[in-house]
């Protein structure tokens, strides 16, 4: 076996001699060259490799053969892998399955040798992915991060500014996969021209949006746009914000982008990557990877500052509701700056209409269907989700979040819910008008206000499908039954 692996290992820029820790002074010295004395003393003083480092720089050699365009080195990769018989070499077999189906079957057979698995079923990338993400023991070899950046680096040479030897990360790198794009192939809108809502003539009344106000500046962001950049970067009422925008979790998640410390905002786009079906994004001045979902740095630099982006309200409905809301408001144009067919139900309008999921990921908490959608809400310390089908027969749920009282007005057919603190009124819906207390209260972007000037501030939130909002927040609480 250890023969195996230093042949592998001469194949590539590391030699056997180096990795066994053989002489590699020259045989003769030329003029100006260090004397045969001196050369033989930095030998001596030279630390020989332990056998576990030199094991480390073979396995790495031959995990690098997994992904070599030429059968032989891979298949050779494959055999003194699973011959070494250590788990530590199942993640990056795993990779090679994705990229190399025509190595399927020599891939599933050393899987199931160093996974003990004892049956002959042909298992495909996506099963033994989930398989992984069950087993969080298995960890990879020493040099893995290196060899998951020569992979990704294979697909795009941009990657290696967020997958590198020795880089920070608090997710497993393994389970980082590519999304099938590259780095920026889904461009993020940055301060995206904006028209006024007589001249959108291209939305219909019942699409969806998504509605953001702040400090009275109202925008709308139609899904049919987002759909195909999945992220904007722009200053509403004077505040630098970030919609980060997952197709594939059914959320959009709108970040302030400045954070104390900092001496600017930061600029978000959309690495290729991801994460347990879930967009990895970057920030434009570091190039760390951050999690959408949790608003957390988890890949290079920043990873380890506790930095966490603050969430603000942002609201779905459709654009006729949103426009007769504000009036005022503004409206992207289609004038993005980049060519795209924005046309309804593209470019994700199969995969929104299928109950499947595009990418592995084990959407393991069976309460609700894994593309269920949930209201997430999401106020700092308070942190619970309810069934957006909860309002398919009711505009107002009251309820509690910890100790916190809570209403919530919602209308499924637009996935709209707002979400407010109460200091412990309750509301109802009569005749079309919210109530509590015999009086009349507005829903604002901001608050409710009742007819007394009180009034009663908004909580952060959004949509997002059940598998994402499980596998993220596994503790938070679920409104398992209509209050």
């Amino acid at each position: 076996m250890r023969k195996q692996l230093a042949a592998l290992a001469a194949l590539i820029i590391l030699t056997a001699s180096v990795a066994a820790g053989a002489d590699s002074a020259p045989k003769s010295v030329g003029a100006g060259d260090t004397s045969a004395t001196e050369k033989s003393e930095q030998k001596s003083q030279k630390k020989p490799m332990s056998a576990e480092e030199r094991e480390a720089v073979l396995v790495l050699a031959a995990a690098h053969h997994l992904i070599h365009n030429d059968p032989g080195h891979r298949h050779a990769a494959i055999h003194a892998l699973r011959d070494r018989g250590k788990k530590d070499a199942i993640p990056a077999l795993i990779l090679a399955l994705r990229y190399f189906e025509e190595d399927t079957y020599r891939l599933n057979a050393a899987l199931r040798a160093l996974t003990g698995i004892d049956d002959e079923k042909r298992r495909e990338w996506a099963d033994w992915m989930l398989w992984l993400e069950a087993r969080p023991e298995i960890k990879p070899f020493a040099g893995f991060d290196a060899f998951k950046a020569r992979a990704l680096i294979a697909i795009d040479p941009g990657f290696v500014s967020f997958v590198y030897p020795k880089v920070k990360h608090e997710i497993r790198l393994e389970e980082i996969v590519w999304g099938g794009v590259l780095k920026d192939g889904i461009p993020s809108l940055d301060n995206p021209d904006l028209i006024a809502p007589e001249k959108a003539t291209y939305l219909t009344k019942d699409e969806l949006v998504f509605g953001v106000e702040i400090n009275g500046d109202a925008r709308a962001y139609p899904l049919r746009i987002l759909d195909w950049h999945e992220m904007f970067n722009d200053v509403i009422g004077g505040v630098p914000v970030a919609l980060a925008y997952c197709t594939l979790c059914g959320s959009g998640i709108l970040f302030e982008t400045h954070v104390d410390g900092r001496d600017k905002p930061f600029v978000f786009g959309s690495s290729g990557l991801l994460y347990r079906s879930n967009k990895l994004m970057f920030d434009r001045e570091t190039n760390t990877l951050w999690n959408q979902f949790t608003g957390r740095p988890v890949v290079g630099e920043l990873t380890g500052s506790g930095i966490e982006l603050k969430i603000r309200p942002v609201t779905i409905t459709s654009w006729q509701q949103w426009q007769e809301r504000h009036p005022g408001t503004k409206v992207l144009s289609l004038n993005t700056g980049h060519h795209r067919p924005y046309e309804l139900g593209l470019p994700y309008g199969e995969y929104f209409a299928s109950p499947n999921l595009m990418f592995p990921v084990l959407a393991a908490d069976k309460r609700l269907k894994p593309k269920d959608f949930v209201f997430a809400l999401r106020d700092g310390t308070h942190e619970k989700a309810w069934p957006v089908a909860f309002f398919k027969d009711r505009r107002v749920i009251n309820d509690r979040i910890g100790d916190l009282p809570v209403v919530l007005i919602g209308d499924a057919t637009t996935r709209t819910v707002r979400a407010y603190a109460t200091d412990g009124k309750s509301f109802t819906w009569k005749d079309g008008k919210l109530m509590s207390g015999g009086q009349v209260w507005t829903e604002t972007e901001t608050a409710l206000t009742g007819a007394d000037g009180k009034s009663l501030r908004r909580l952060g939130g959004h949509i997002a499908y059940w598998f994402a909002w499980s596998g993220y927040k596994p503790k938070a609480e679920l409104a398992s039954a209509k209050p």
